[in-house]
């Protein structure tokens, strides 16, 4: 299952333009969200490692955009690059 975690409404239309869609969209992430799935957005490491496998949306944010609300054109703008991870708990 595809998860995505956001509280970015314009996160999930970026997504749904490249044609990407979601089983569920989320704004806070639970163990019973995320475990085995393939998680999109933001985890803590201890979340992390329960997911198969996390996407993170790497954003150059200016520090004055930090915690505001997105709109699509500050995605495209502030966007670096797209990343997937499998993070495993030793």
């Amino acid at each position: 299952m595809k998860v995505l975690v956001t509280r970015h409404e314009a996160l999930v239309q970026y997504f749904a333009n490249m044609g990407l869609t979601f089983d569920k969209v989320i704004a806070h992430a639970t163990p019973e969200d995320i475990t085995g799935n393939d998680v999109y957005g933001v985890l803590p490491l201890h979340l992390a490692s329960l997911a198969d496998t996390v996407t993170t949306i790497d954003m150059n944010l200016p520090a004055e955009m930090r915690g505001k609300e997105l709109s699509l054109e500050d995605i495209k703008k502030y966007l670096v690059d797209i990343s997937t991870y499998k993070v495993e708990k030793i």
